[in-house]
């Protein structure tokens, strides 16, 4: 049925636990695994008074950014291989992680997207948000949602 899934980690505990799911369904569905992390941007300074300057360049933050992906993506992909299941990584900068998300499932040729949520309800869920409430929104490929 499903042939490549996509799942998108930021290596939390949250998505720890959806990346072993993800590749325990993967598995039963012979499917393989695209794990995708989106890179934060550098922030930009905000200068006026009271404002905190931060000494990082805009180059080392983006050696950081890059490691840190690397560093979850390589974990996943350690994760799936102890499980057998076929895997690659994908990973962009980007400031609106929903967006970079559907995109990179359409770069990689997926055919399903298995996203976590984390389950907010009420006006925090409203007010909060989710990135995978975005995808669901506004994916044209099918998205899984583990809870």
């Amino acid at each position: 049925m499903f042939k490549n899934i996509l799942v998108p980690t930021d290596g939390s505990e949250l998505s720890e636990s959806t990346v072993a799911r993800a590749i325990s369904f993967a598995k039963d569905a012979g499917a393989r695994v695209t794990f995708f992390y989106a890179q934060p941007d550098f922030p930009m300074p905000i200068y006026g008074e009271g404002a905190l300057i931060d000494p990082t360049t805009p180059e080392q933050f983006s050696r950081a950014a890059q490691a840190e992906a690397e560093r979850i993506l390589s974990k996943a992909k350690e994760a799936a291989a102890l499980a057998e299941v076929a895997s690659s990584s994908d990973t962009v900068i980007s400031e609106v992680p929903y967006e970079a998300i559907i995109e990179s499932a359409e770069r990689n040729g997926c055919d399903l997207i298995f996203m976590a949520s984390h389950g907010r309800r009420g006006l925090s869920g409203f007010l909060l948000g989710s990135e995978t409430q975005k995808v669901l929104t506004h994916s044209k490929i099918p998205v899984l949602v583990y809870r």
